[in-house]
């Protein structure tokens, strides 16, 4: 393997950790920001691109930098090494609510596609890329653009999701049609392409937006319930405005809003 083989639990439920176990010499890299806690004897490295065989040299380095710039991400990954003699742990945690799904790479063919902000951590060695779209309709109407993350390797890789994830297994010419912001990823056999709604009132009053995303098989796909962004327009739409709730300033206060409900939403 030119991945490290790493060990690894998930603990929570609706808040995910996953725990990583490094035997000596072994590391994992991860997405800053997304540390939790390690053991003592771990050394923590800032670097530029993924640390994977493909970023070797100052160019590939530069090159991988560059390539995080146009997933959005930041231009610097964290790695953790074990470099005591024994186990050591070192734990990344989910950034909202949701699950950690883990993608063994080996198992699919050593490529999985996912959306921008959907990596973890990976063990050391694996790769991650970026995935350009060939179709211009996916681009401009698919809800992840041109640009999605492509993870390359034989080791494991964690990426995260928010709600409730669900697993599907397409066959060949089987078609899945899904909401375009609620695609985690999928693997490299699949044929990703988007669909418009039609019909007048399904596109004026239908409130779905005007196009599906359309995964054909074979291969595997995984969906999540609530993406980020639709749980950001929800918060947003809940702020009160001029700085007020709705209940403040009337004769029943916050009484009113016990009687009445939460009815913002």
């Amino acid at each position: 393997m030119t991945a490290h083989e790493i060990d690894y639990r998930i603990y929570g439920e609706e808040m995910q950790y996953v725990e990583i176990e490094l035997d000596p010499q072994e590391g994992v890299v991860a997405e800053s920001g997304s540390f939790m806690m390690m053991d003592d004897g771990i050394k923590m490295e800032t670097i530029f691109g993924d640390g994977s065989q493909k970023d070797e040299g100052f160019l590939g380095k530069i090159l991988g930098a560059g390539k995080r710039i146009l997933t959005g991400e930041s231009l610097f990954m964290t790695a953790f090494y074990n470099n005591l003699d024994g186990k050591r742990n070192v734990s990344f945690a989910s950034p909202y609510p949701g699950k950690i799904i883990p993608i063994d790479l080996t198992a699919f063919k050593g490529k999985f596609i996912c959306q921008k902000d959907a990596f973890l951590c990976a063990a050391k060695g694996v790769s991650i890329g970026v995935e350009f779209s060939k179709k211009l309709g996916r681009g401009l109407f698919g809800g992840e653009g041109f640009i999605m993350q492509k993870l390359e390797g034989d080791g494991m890789a964690f990426v995260h999701a928010g709600g409730t994830t669900a697993k599907k297994e397409l066959k060949a010419g089987e078609t899945l049609r899904v909401d375009t912001g609620c695609i985690i990823g999928f693997t490299q056999g699949i044929n990703y392409d988007i669909e418009f709604v039609g019909g007048i009132k399904n596109t004026v009053f239908g409130g779905e937006g005007l196009f599906f995303a359309k995964l054909q098989g074979p291969g595997t796909v995984y969906i999540q319930s609530l993406p980020f962004s639709r749980l950001a327009g929800r918060v947003l739409s809940s702020i009160p405005k001029g700085g007020k709730s709705k209940g403040e300033g009337s004769i029943l206060g916050g009484l009113g809003d016990l009687l009445d409900g939460d009815n913002r939403f």
